[in-house]
């Protein structure tokens, strides 16, 4: 029997967000296969150090590139540009994403004591707040899978890998917004990956369990004290593996959905959590 190699020497992919610790360590992991890679970031700096990063470490060709996913007007210019340095674009990874505190209750539930302060509760969310969580997760995998997936189309190859997350399952509390956009994530990628069925395009998702990041910090880890906050500490009863995960434990799946071992994977959304998707607790 022939074993089918991966396939991923001299490709070039784009990672949204890759200036960020999550889809940097993505990046790295794909260039230690000898992918070459454009890291997009809103941050210029922060891609351009992680790009020199990369090179520095791996030998690979990378460049920072400055886009803001929420412009197809930004993605296109950062499309040009990435084609005339690397040439093709053969991977797509949706990375930018985020929560923040704006959208985000200060309750898990409304209780009797509530009453008197819902401006704690889902009545006091800020619109603005909701709307930015909501449009940068998911319109900002939306138009860059728009700008960058169109010429996988036409050439007949290509992946995409969509950033999704246990929210898009089961809701957690306090962030409507994110868990909203999460889940319509994973529809997403189900759509799309029906639509290009044909054209040699996958598109997949991976949802990451609970790792440690500056977006979910504040939630997790008490600033005064350092120690695990009530929600932190569900969260480690509820992982039956009783611990964050770390970026590096991403790679293997992500570099699995992108090479030819996952021929005749297109649509699903694999979860990267210790567990906790599968524990109901009891």
């Amino acid at each position: 029997m022939k074993i089918t190699k991966l396939n991923l020497e001299g490709k070039v992919a784009v990672i949204t967000g890759g200036g960020g610790v999550l889809c940097s360590t993505m990046a790295k992991g794909l260039a230690e296969r000898g992918v070459k890679t454009a890291i997009l970031d809103l941050n210029e700096e922060a891609a351009r150090k992680v790009a020199g990063e990369i090179e520095n470490e791996y030998q690979v060709r990378s460049i920072g590139v400055a886009a803001n996913v929420l412009s197809k007007e930004s993605l296109s210019q950062a499309k040009e540009l990435i084609v005339k340095e690397l040439g093709e674009i053969d991977i797509l990874i949706n990375g930018a994403g985020g929560n923040a505190a704006s959208a985000t209750t200060q309750v898990e539930k409304i209780k009797k004591e509530d009453m008197n302060n819902l401006e704690a509760t889902f009545f006091g969310l800020q619109l603005e707040g909701f709307d930015k969580v909501f449009a940068l997760n998911f319109q900002g995998t939306l138009l860059p899978s728009m700008i960058f997936g169109e010429d996988m189309v036409k050439r007949g190859a290509g992946n995409i890998v969509n950033i999704s997350s246990m929210n898009a399952f089961t809701p957690l509390t306090k962030i409507p917004a994110y868990s909203a956009a999460k889940a319509a994530i994973n529809n997403f990628t189900q759509w799309l990956a029906v639509h290009f069925a044909n054209t040699g395009v996958r598109v997949n998702a991976i949802a990451p369990g609970f790792l440690l990041t500056n977006q979910n910090r504040f939630l997790l880890i008490d600033e005064k004290t350092g120690e695990a906050t009530p929600r932190g500490e569900k969260i480690i009863n509820n992982t039956p593996m009783e611990r964050y995960g770390e970026p590096e434990e991403l790679v293997g799946t992500l570099l699995y959905l992108v090479s030819d071992w996952a021929k005749f994977v297109t649509g699903i959304a694999i979860p990267v959590d210790g567990g906790f998707s599968a524990y109901s607790g009891v």
